[in-house]
């Protein structure tokens, strides 16, 4: 009899259809809700994506899985997944974070790092499912939104270090994921957690990749492609990278329309015995051509439009003097997403548009300096802090950054359709919390609230010493210095302004958006290291953004 591997993940819901995903240990029908699909098969893996038809809106379904007619999840004590259409087309509850690091849930582990270099406190993840188990249906959130990190292929867990070691024995490449095979085991281990598993189970989520879900400093610079493509292991491991990203995230991002039209999925489901060539050969294809693979996505609640772009796969950095975070292919894509007649306008990208100012200006002085504005003594000398001080925002991207600054600007004004009351840009990253306002010039026609939200981590917190140092950065001193940088090296100021509207706070996060008419209200809690028995959520940040 099969069993369940990894699962259910609830991935899509909107008022007539839902997506769940699983991962099966041999080949098999998968049923939902009366809805049936067959598993397919990758490097000896099984996969199904169920999709599930004729929902009613403003319905609460409850669901097992059950395999060749089987049941297979919950266990018998366990409570069942919940499919909760969308109430209607003006409200949504809206929960995201990023950095989730794999550790297990007693101490040392849950310590903060002050504690114990092992330390990283207790997951906020945990601490919103037992909200949820405690809460009715309607005080849960609507969807959960990912936004990098997922996993961490170069920080891995004990229990996976020993089986790379296992597996591998001592070898040259460092002792981190190596190819497909090992990514199955990350992902295993951050989804199967019980402590989580029943709110994937019955929140959809959406959720797109950063750096560790690869490497760290992925795609810093073209230096950095190159230094890494010189290594005998990193090609298996990229490749091992995307495959696993288009199946256990990517897949589920889509809705059932697109996932219809999916030629690689209709391939891989086609497949006559292990789609693994399929699959592979469709990784060698995003890894050698970044402008032609879109992972960017957009999802609809309603009145309030999501789009989640890829700041990391699709950057363009063979070139220091011409760095792109996104390809002109890919940038056309985003305007014909970013539009206004919608209430909310929610922009995702894993790393944040807005910076403290000083770490803003240091990154655009780098930039300039890596492309040669002090002369290439200096240059090779820039290349080194930008990819020891993670110097790889969109501040560092300027012309990029520009022109998202120019996308906001011409969606609030109404060049685009009514300008939504707000827009909302959510990011991670950066293991720490704040929420920063924009100001456009005078003239521009902006009527839109304009706000960057980042919320990071989920569990992975700063060190003592890195907190001072993202304090300082915070600080006047670094802003004058930095800003006198930038200057010198060519860089202009950047035509918007902004302000944080609290301090940063460095805990366990989640952040949560609810949107309500024309109304926005934002709210950021985090977790207690003190609490990891029962782990609880308290606000750190609350505030509306704008009124219905």
């Amino acid at each position: 009899m099969p069993t369940l591997v990894l699962g259910p993940l609830l991935r899509y819901v909107d008022h007539a259809e839902a997506t769940v995903w699983v991962e099966t240990d041999g080949a098999c029908e998968v049923e939902l809700l009366g809805h049936r699909s067959r598993t397919f098969c990758v490097a000896g893996h099984h996969y199904a994506l169920v999709e599930i038809g004729g929902l009613a809106e403003d319905s609460e379904h409850h669901y097992d899985v059950k395999l060749d007619g089987e049941r297979a999840w919950p266990a018998e004590d366990e409570p069942l997944g919940v499919v909760r259409t969308p109430r209607g087309d003006d409200e949504l509850r809206l929960a995201f974070a990023s950095c989730r690091v794999a550790a297990p849930h007693r101490p040392p582990y849950t310590l903060s790092k002050t504690d114990d270099d092992r330390g990283r406190g207790v997951d906020a993840l945990a601490a919103l499912q037992r909200r949820m188990r405690a809460r009715p249906s309607g005080e849960w959130p609507d969807a959960l939104l990912l936004v990098g990190d997922q996993v961490y292929a170069d920080e891995v867990s004990p229990e996976v270090h020993e089986r790379i070691l296992a597996r591998h024995g001592r070898r040259e490449a460092p002792l981190e994921v190596a190819d497909f095979e090992e990514y199955t085991w990350l992902y295993h281990e951050a989804w199967g957690d019980e402590s989580i598993r029943w709110l994937l189970a019955s929140v959809p989520s959406a959720m797109i990749f950063d750096d560790h879900d690869v490497r760290d400093d992925w795609n810093t610079s073209g230096a950095w492609v190159r230094e890494m493509r010189a290594l005998p292991w990193w090609h298996e491991r990229l490749l091992g990278a995307y495959m696993s990203y288009w199946i256990y995230q990517h897949l589920g991002n889509l809705p059932p329309a697109e996932l219809r039209e999916d030629e690689l999925l209709a391939q891989v489901r086609a497949a006559d015995g292990d789609a693994e060539p399929i699959v592979r050969a469709f990784a060698e294809q995003a890894a050698r051509e970044v402008a032609g693979t879109r992972w960017s996505f957009r999802r609809d609640y309603g009145r309030t439009r999501l789009v989640v772009l890829d700041s990391r796969a699709g950057r363009i950095v063979t070139d220091d003097s011409r760095r792109q975070m996104l390809s002109d292919e890919q940038w056309e894509w985003v305007g014909e997403q970013l539009t206004g007649d919608v209430d909310h306008l929610l922009i995702a990208t894993s790393l944040p548009f807005l910076l403290a100012p000083a770490l803003h200006d240091a990154e655009a002085w780098n930039e300039a300096v890596c492309a040669g504005a002090w002369g290439g003594l200096a240059a090779r000398a820039g290349e080194k802090l930008r990819q020891g001080a993670d110097l790889e925002h969109w501040a560092a991207f300027q012309h990029s950054f520009a022109q998202l600054a120019d996308e906001l600007r011409a969606v609030g004004s109404g060049e685009r359709g009514a300008p939504p009351a707000s827009i909302v840009l959510l990011s991670g990253d950066v293991h720490h919390a704040y929420v920063a306002e924009v100001a456009f010039p005078a003239g521009s026609g902006v009527e839109s609230a304009v706000v960057q939200a980042v919320c990071s981590p989920m569990r992975n917190p700063l060190d003592r010493r890195e907190r001072r140092a993202i304090r300082f950065a915070h600080g006047r001193v670094a802003a004058r210095v930095a800003r006198l940088l930038a200057r010198a090296a060519g860089v202009r100021p950047p035509r918007l302004r902004w302000r944080f509207l609290a301090p940063a706070t460095f805990d366990n996060h989640v952040g949560v958006l609810e949107l309500r008419g024309r109304g926005a209200h934002l709210r950021v809690e985090c977790t207690r290291p003190e609490e990891w028995q029962a782990p609880a959520l308290h606000a750190t940040f609350e505030r509306t953004l704008t009124r219905p």
